[in-house]
């Protein structure tokens, strides 16, 4: 049984999609809280780095998705495209 190493950020307890090409935590962060819905970064065609990470918000201990983003312009395109299914 495989066990994922967790980041804690302080503002979040962060475990990385076995998918992501980059594991950093970028500074551009969108909290999805739909922990189970399948979220295809590829298909956005961002022009920088990103990553995505399951995730618990520590101050309500809600359960979600992260995504990171390097590029402002990248975060504003994933909040402007996103729809939850």
């Amino acid at each position: 049984m495989a066990t994922a190493k967790s980041i804690d950020t302080g503002e979040y307890k962060l475990f990385p999609s076995p998918r992501n090409v980059h594991r950093v935590v970028f500074e551009h962060q969108v909290f999805v809280p739909h922990p189970y819905m399948l979220i295809d970064l590829e298909s956005y065609y961002f022009k920088g780095r990103y990553s995505l990470f399951a995730a618990c918000r520590l101050a309500d201990n809600k359960m979600g998705q992260l995504v990171t983003l390097e590029l402002d312009v990248d975060e504003a395109k994933f909040k402007a495209k996103f729809v939850p299914d």
